[in-house]
């Protein structure tokens, strides 16, 4: 009898420790995606001057789908670049997306649309109601940090070869 005790009691502290570490950061962070940094920098020209972003670019559908999902933190000089493919409407949302975001919608000619809250894992739809190109996540409150308002201009070679360089 005592044996089955142990063991149940083996089995059940077992069963908690994997729930704990599936939900645990280390769990979710292991499923992010992550794509290779740009060498060239984004930058941000804002009315306080350049900033300069490391990014990630997600081009391909599938990168797109999933994006920033599960990440639990990066560096605030860190971002995800969308390129849609072409001007359209945009929707995105934050299920499985643990960390707060900044989304800057930005249109073809590289200036920023709109800049809308991302709240963790919220399936409600972030749009800015008007056509974009590109979509560029931060860390929520980069933005401001830095300055980057509606307007600004981001330059980046992915951008440019849509924009141009005006």
């Amino acid at each position: 009898m005592v044996l089955h005790v142990r063991a149940a009691l083996a089995a059940f502290a077992f069963a908690l420790i994997m729930t704990i570490s599936a939900l645990s950061p280390a769990g979710a962070d292991s499923r992010a995606m992550r794509l290779p940094v740009q060498m060239v920098k984004l930058v941000a020209e804002t009315a306080a001057g350049e900033k300069f972003f490391s990014i990630e670019v997600a081009d391909e559908p599938s990168e797109q789908e999933r994006g920033l999902m599960f990440r639990e933190d990066m560096p605030e000089d860190r971002g995800m670049l969308f390129d849609l493919g072409q001007t359209r409407q945009a929707s995105f949302w934050m299920e499985n997306t643990p960390m707060p975001l900044d989304l800057l919608f930005i249109g073809e000619d590289g200036r920023v649309r709109a800049i809308l809250p991302g709240q963790p894992f919220s399936r409600a739809a972030i749009s800015p109601g008007v056509p974009v190109r590109f979509v560029l996540e931060l860390k929520q409150g980069t933005s401001a940090k830095n300055g980057i308002a509606p307007g600004d201009r981001l330059r980046h070679p992915v951008i440019d070869a849509v924009a141009g360089s005006n």
